[in-house]
């Protein structure tokens, strides 16, 4: 970046960080004892800030990796600030890591930005800032930093993880990568994606070697269209390549380390007995088909400043009129995986604390037929997801769409949390917007933190049972 643009983002940052931490200040004099998950989250991080690692919650899902990277940062803060370890490893000190993880959160947006997108011309420098600060205000992101929850710091080792693999520094990646797995199991996913993302690289160039002898204009040879004809040209070429032992070595020679990582990971499945850690019974994977409808309906509410327009919806249903019989097949099947496969986790249906229990009760459970009705819901917001990311090729894209289908699918519990990263993914991939929409996304996902902090903060409840201060939340 030049010394401007470093001027002005470096400016940016310091004012988000302020305002950032005015907020904090607020919730945390409003609500100063552990609430909802962090009541598991911070006496477990208190127990290795006293150095009692063998101590374990057994309600806890998750690897250590919050706790432990909360110790390596607060202990040497106890030592040289001469502090006591009680007042350090307070609920609202843990909670200001997550604020910490915001700031990183911030620079590794841009800095991906800046890989995926780079200069053209004068104004891509100030759309490439914004969009960045758009991104880390992502509402549901954004809200758990000012709690001690590991969405901060996934979303981080994430982010940073795929930044290495753009940058080709793939030991280091696959470290990240590590580390993003121990604050989340399910970021295996997304270190499979960025192995998949380097596959999908050399098979885009064995594309246009194998087709450049048919056209002229390579990057056209390489568009399949949409049909029968071309997924089988697709699907016969995908075999030819992963049966083929040069293109298998030079595949296998790329992604090594995360190859490493992963089998580390099978291992620790192997002995755990699961995936997750603890609280097993409550959280078994299902085939949950209906979740990707609910992520590609918020990925379609949550781009709409940036992405919608009349002349796509004119796309769409020229779309339609062109191929009926896809469209159709499309509908059919998703009437089968909603009515078939559609899993209600008991938590979605017994905490009246989450907004998705009152779109589940208001709207799922009281009109049965609603959740049929909402399929040409599902269908645009399908193909919008698909249109927005036509500027990638299709090998990426179908990664993207296979490690999409495994980061959602299997979750029986339907949370807004689980959709932060592959959105975020989503979202770095579409083309720069413009200025004027940046600016609409933003004043977008400020007024949805504002309302949702306010909620969380003013509207308070009581439970019947319960003299305890109860507050609504993503």
């Amino acid at each position: 970046m030049d010394k401007y643009e470093g001027y002005v983002f470096t400016a940016l940052c310091s004012t988000n960080f302020l305002v950032s931490c005015l907020l904090f200040s607020k919730i945390t004099r409003e609500q100063r004892e552990p609430y909802m998950d962090e009541i598991f989250h911070v006496p477990q991080a208190q127990n290795y800030c006293h150095g009692k690692f063998n101590q374990w919650d057994p309600m806890i899902t998750t690897l250590p990796g919050l706790y432990l990277f909360s110790v390596g940062i607060i202990k040497p803060v106890v030592r040289l600030a001469d502090m006591t370890g009680d007042v350090v490893c307070s609920t609202a000190m843990l909670r200001f890591i997550n604020l910490l993880f915001n700031c990183g959160n911030l620079y590794l947006l841009y800095r991906l930005i800046c890989k995926l997108h780079p200069k053209e011309k004068t104004r891509t420098a100030a759309r490439r800032i914004l969009s960045a600060l758009s991104l880390s205000t992502f509402p549901v992101l954004y809200f758990f930093n000012f709690l001690y929850y590991t969405d901060a710091g996934s979303t981080f080792f994430i982010l940073f993880t795929y930044l290495m693999t753009l940058h080709g520094c793939h030991k280091a990646s696959a470290l990240l990568g590590a580390c993003a797995v121990f604050f989340r199991q399910t970021n295996i996913v997304w270190l499979a994606f960025c192995a998949g993302t380097l596959v999908a690289g050399h098979m885009d160039e064995a594309w246009r070697a194998a087709h450049s002898k048919k056209s002229d204009d390579k990057s056209a040879a390489f568009q399949v269209p949409f049909s029968l004809s071309g997924a089988k040209r697709v699907v016969l070429f995908s075999v030819d390549f992963f049966t083929s032992a040069g293109h298998l070595k030079a595949a296998l020679l790329a992604t090594w380390p995360y190859a490493l990582v992963a089998a580390g990971f099978f291992v620790f499945v192997w002995q755990n007995g699961g995936v997750v850690v603890g609280d097993r019974a409550n959280h078994e994977a299902c085939l949950n088909f209906p979740q990707l409808f609910y992520f590609l309906s918020f990925a379609l509410f949550f781009s709409l400043p940036i992405t919608l327009c009349r002349h796509r919806v004119r796309r769409f249903l020229q779309a339609m009129k062109k191929q009926p019989v896809l469209f159709l097949v499309a509908t059919v099947v998703s009437v089968l995986l909603v009515w078939k496969f559609t899993a209600v986790h008991k938590y979605l249906l017994a905490d009246n604390r989450h907004f998705t229990f009152y779109v589940w009760k208001r709207f799922f459970r009281s009109h049965e037929m609603l959740r049929f009705l909402l399929i040409p819901v599902y269908i645009f917001a399908g193909w919008h997801f698909l249109d927005s990311l036509k500027a990638r090729s299709l090998f990426w894209s179908l990664a993207f769409l296979t490690c999409l289908l495994a980061a959602t699918v299997p979750q029986k519990l339907l949370e807004f949390r689980y959709f932060i990263v592959p959105y975020l993914m989503y979202r770095l991939h579409m083309p720069l917007p413009s200025l004027a929409r940046l600016a609409l996304e933003l004043l977008l996902y400020t007024a949805v933190n504002a309302v949702t902090i306010y909620v969380f903060v003013a509207k308070t409840f009581q439970w019947p049972d319960s003299a305890a201060t109860q507050r609504f939340m993503w």
